[in-house]
């Protein structure tokens, strides 16, 4: 019989953390109130073309104006824990530096309330919206953004280093660098291969230096972290395994290695010379991004299957988010990786549900990196929710989605892998990013004509989840 991973009775041990997590620019709203100034995704939602429907973040699911209602909510779910990110350009509109206070005091209410609540902050520094005024500098590619985060960080650890929990540099590097300016389907929009490159280690020395920046400025005794979204591959055909050791080398292990071992992977460097030279990379950059971190964050959804292609063109998958895009190829290859599709079932945004993906990164994880704690910083599911008469929204297939990849968690804790907690992405339904708001996540129903949140059955069941600390069969 298959495993289904439909596990039950499975209790987690006494100080593992159940969180949710939001994006700012998903869920904020207010994109001109208070000083904030356009990020890189709010010029990007207003090019015509570039997200579903024109759908932008101007309104989102309005949380600025809406930030208590929602911290109730959190704290009727249950929620131990809050990942949350901070919209840098509310924080520093502006070129010359000059920090707004209002953007400050948005986050310092939002980490009181928490704390209110018994919630624990766990803020993200940067999940995406760049100033748009850093990416006319440039952007990633250029060490001048690496500097400009810097200085926010150490804004920000001086205004909350007292009272978050958690600080996470940043989510998913891997989507801002080769998504942004490489594929182009995120902000910036980019299709520049060499920049990709640049914004990998640009990224990476950001983070490094905003470990630093933390440290010298948070007077409380937080835990420090960063977010990488990683690729679970399957190989197909008969390169396979070079497949799968091209992709591993771009996607994940130039993140891991770099922050985690203080160096870059020598077969990623001999992947992409006939692209870039690495020049970029100054002496000291590596020790500075190697810093020791509490906690990685861990983001989940699915699987990639990565087949070599011997032709001109691959063909092109373009998921605007999480999923691994298109065909990797560089100048002077004699062959490019494709990615093919997967067998189903699939979640709406056509994701493979594969929940023993999640065990066997985990153990991965663990291996590659033993003395590494981790945690889950993201892992959820969007299904076409359907509203019941009376407003109710029986998700049963996020239920089952959660309850599968929960088990997975579980099962990787059965086999030694120190993991701190899970975080469902996401409390709210929100803006998904090129595909607006077509696509829904959240175990909290937003309607966006009327901004009401309902709780779905997920929530409810998520809420027994924490109360309990033990997976279950939902309730019939």
């Amino acid at each position: 019989m298959t495993d289904d991973y439909r596990g039950s009775g499975l209790a987690f041990p006494d100080g593992f953390t159940f969180g949710s997590a939001t994006a700012s620019y998903q869920i904020e709203g207010a994109a001109s109130e208070d000083g904030r100034t356009p990020s890189i995704w709010d010029t990007f939602s207003h090019t015509p073309g570039r997200v579903w429907n024109g759908d932008t973040g101007d309104v989102a699911c309005d949380h600025y104006h809406r930030v208590e209602q929602d911290l109730d909510l959190m704290a009727d779910l249950g929620l131990e824990a809050y990942r949350f990110s901070i919209a840098w350009p509310r924080i520093v509109p502006a070129a010359d530096g000059a920090v707004n206070q209002r953007g400050v005091d948005f986050y310092s209410r939002l980490v009181d309330g928490l704390l209110e609540r018994g919630i624990r902050p766990v803020a993200t520094l940067y999940h995406w919206d760049l100033p748009q005024y850093l990416e006319d500098a440039g952007g990633w590619t250029t060490r001048a953004s690496t500097d400009a985060f810097e200085r926010y960080a150490a804004v920000m650890g001086e205004a909350l280093g007292d009272r978050v929990h958690t600080w996470t540099t940043l989510n998913e590097p891997w989507c801002s660098a080769y998504l942004g300016y490489g594929q182009g389907g995120h902000a910036p929009g980019r299709h520049e291969p060499a920049s990709a490159l640049a914004a990998v280690h640009h990224l990476n020395l950001a983070h490094g230096r905003a470990l630093q920046a933390l440290r010298a400025t948070s007077s409380g005794d937080p835990d420090y972290s960063v977010t990488l979204n990683f690729h679970v591959l399957r190989g197909q055909g008969d390169g396979a395994a070079e497949a799968m050791r091209r992709i591993d080398a771009l996607a994940n292990r130039a993140f891991t290695h770099p922050m985690l071992r203080g160096e870059y992977p020598a077969d990623l460097l001999a992947d992409t010379a006939a692209v870039t030279d690495w020049s970029f990379v100054r002496d000291g950059d590596l020790a500075t991004i190697n810093q020791p971190i509490d906690v990685l964050g861990v983001n989940y959804y699915s699987t990639a299957t990565v087949r070599l292609w011997d032709g001109v063109s691959p063909k092109q998958n373009n998921d605007g988010h999480k999923g691994a895009e298109g065909g990797t190829a560089w100048p002077g290859s004699d062959s490019v990786v494709e990615f093919v599709e997967q067998p189903g079932p699939y979640t709406a945004m056509g994701w493979n549900i594969a929940p023993e993906g999640l065990e066997e990164l985990l153990v991965s994880l663990s291996e590659q990196f033993p003395a590494q704690p981790l945690m889950i910083t993201e892992n959820g599911a969007a299904f076409d929710d359907e509203v019941a008469p009376g407003g109710a929204v029986h998700d049963g297939d996020r239920i089952d989605y959660l309850r599968r990849h929960l088990t997975a968690a579980h099962r990787a804790i059965g086999r030694g892998v120190d993991l701190r907690g899970y975080f469902v992405w996401s409390l709210l339904d929100n803006f998904e990013w090129g595909y607006g708001y077509a696509k829904r996540f959240g175990i909290v129903r937003v309607d966006f004509d009327t901004l009401e949140r309902t709780v779905k059955d997920s929530g409810h069941w998520y809420r027994e989840l924490i109360a309990t600390r033990t997976v279950n069969a939902p309730a019939r």
